[in-house]
């Protein structure tokens, strides 16, 4: 029976050190993958390029790796709830590659797929495209984009099984489906790790085929990054 659980999440991270690339799903604080971005904060290994969405918020997801300087590029679409992130950027410290959101998944998912490129028409008379290849198709322009190349994906899903089956939830879905298998080593956390066999075959979002370890996370915040409530009267 193929078995990828591991018992910690410092067996998942086996492998983990300094100057690497790493991939993280998420969509701003939802779906994080919470207990390893601890756990490589606790490491301080240094010269890490990101992959992301955005750079969390100050003093949670990613945040907390800009704030020890663990951080050398960010390759993200949004970066608006940082102040950290722009401080270091304005500065110089940090290294920034903004990407259209689409393309950043495509980018993703290509690699996931094995395609070494893509043609996208994001970006195409922007300085997004200055030094890429473009090329026409039907009379529109494409820019060429690359895959990502990234030495591990960070993921967290609602429930898996052991053999990497993965199912997420609602809106912490996001770019986590894209992100598996795009990397050398995908390590997924779960909220409800369970047996193989147990999971409805119809409901499975990834198969294990994507997956290298998983494990089950010890607690999850799951902190909003934008609370708004109504004032009490």
């Amino acid at each position: 029976m193929i078995n990828k659980k591991v018992d910690s999440v410092q067996e998942a991270l086996q492998g983990v050190h300094d100057n690497m690339t790493f991939m993280f799903g998420g969509f701003g604080l939802s779906g994080i993958a919470e207990n390893s971005i601890a756990e490589l904060v606790k490491m301080n290994i240094k010269g890490l390029t990101c992959i992301s969405n955005n750079a969390g918020v100050d003093d949670f997801g990613l945040g907390l790796l800009l704030h020890q300087n663990q951080i050398k590029k960010m390759i993200s679409s949004y970066v608006g709830e940082n102040a950290e992130f722009e401080r270091q950027m304005l500065s110089g410290e940090l290294d920034v590659e903004l990407i259209p959101q689409g393309t950043l998944a495509e980018r993703c998912r290509a690699a996931q797929a094995g395609f070494p490129a893509i043609y996208t028409p994001a970006g195409f008379g922007t300085e997004v495209a200055e030094g890429k290849e473009t090329r026409e198709f039907d009379g529109k322009m494409y820019v060429l984009e690359h895959a990502f190349k990234a030495d591990f994906a960070f993921v967290k899903a609602w429930k898996g099984d052991a053999a990497g089956n993965l199912i997420f939830k609602g809106t912490a879905r996001n770019f986590n489906p894209n992100m598996c298998g795009a990397a050398k080593i995908t390590v997924v956390e779960v909220e409800e790790l369970v047996p193989v066999g147990t999971l409805d075959p119809n409901q499975i979002h990834i198969p294990g085929i994507f997956v290298q370890r998983i494990f089950q996370g010890a607690k999850y915040e799951k902190r909003i990054e934008q609370r708004t409530v109504r004032k009490r009267e």
